[in-house]
């Protein structure tokens, strides 16, 4: 991976954690616990961001694949259940692994998880995240 690819990368682990902040902060469903002071808030942050990146990159294209004729169906609006179900498969795993995010139901999943992509969306476009060539 290139300097520029590292720098999306980072550009965009930084949009998800910026984008699952204003989602917490939105929704009472969506809770980031954090144990000590600032610090740790911004590292839950980019811990969640992370995973939720993996999750979208190795889960959801398989679950796009298996649901296709659902999402043809439906004229793509089953895409809201992939991605909620994408971010509850996020908040189990951040579970898991001893990093306090937690969606409290399919509500709180579906919109969040369109929070989490408009927000992520808006800083990649002002960051030029979404514009950086990988070579």
């Amino acid at each position: 991976m290139g300097k520029t690819g590292l720098v999306n990368l980072i550009l965009r682990v930084i949009a998800t954690a910026i984008a699952v902040w204003v989602a917490a902060l939105l929704l009472p469903g969506i809770q980031v616990e954090t144990v000590g002071g600032q610090g740790s808030a911004i590292i839950t942050f980019i811990l969640t961001a992370v995973v939720i990146g993996l999750v979208d990159a190795i889960v959801k294209p398989v679950a796009q694949l298996l649901s296709g004729c659902f999402i043809i169906l439906t004229l793509g609006l089953f895409l809201l259940v992939v991605n909620a179900a994408m971010l509850m498969l996020s908040s189990w795993i951040c579970t898991k692994l001893g990093i306090g995010f937690v969606v409290d139901g399919w509500g709180s999943a579906i919109i969040g998880s369109i929070i989490i992509s408009i927000i992520s969306g808006l800083v990649n476009g002002v960051t030029g995240a979404n514009n950086a060539q990988v070579r």
